[in-house]
């Protein structure tokens, strides 16, 4: 079955960086885009970022535009994302998931993703 298993979280003081990790099985992960969404206490989940499935196309919420990085190996079947320079409303669970449909580009809807991770929490201290 198709796994998505999500690693890097923790806690950072504002400012500061983490790299979180979602590494896919059970499937080939090269043929679908990935995203990155989280979900705060209380708050509905929300898109922070799409890669397409080739990795030339990356898709970005305004809130983390320039300060997050998505990227993907598809050599390892790992998508990445690095968060630089983080704030405290960052502060999140932050599941990676996988397109329900092959070969497009990415979106900013859940909808649009039908495999997600269990979640990893990032945590941002001010």
């Amino acid at each position: 079955q198709v796994q998505l298993v999500e690693s890097g979280g923790g806690l950072v003081q504002a400012g500061g960086s983490l790299r979180l990790s979602c590494v896919v099985s059970g499937r080939t992960f090269s043929s679908y885009a990935m995203g990155w969404f989280r979900q705060a206490p209380g708050k509905e989940r929300e898109f922070v970022a799409a890669i397409n499935w080739g990795g030339a196309r990356t898709y970005y919420a305004d809130s983390v535009k320039g300060r997050f990085t998505i990227s993907r190996d598809n050599a390892k079947n790992t998508v990445d994302l690095q968060m630089n320079g983080l704030k405290p409303e960052d502060t999140a669970v932050y599941y990676c998931a996988s397109d329900r449909i092959s070969f497009r580009s990415g979106s900013y809807s859940a909808s649009a993703y039908d495999y997600w991770g269990q979640g990893t929490q990032v945590t941002v201290s001010s």
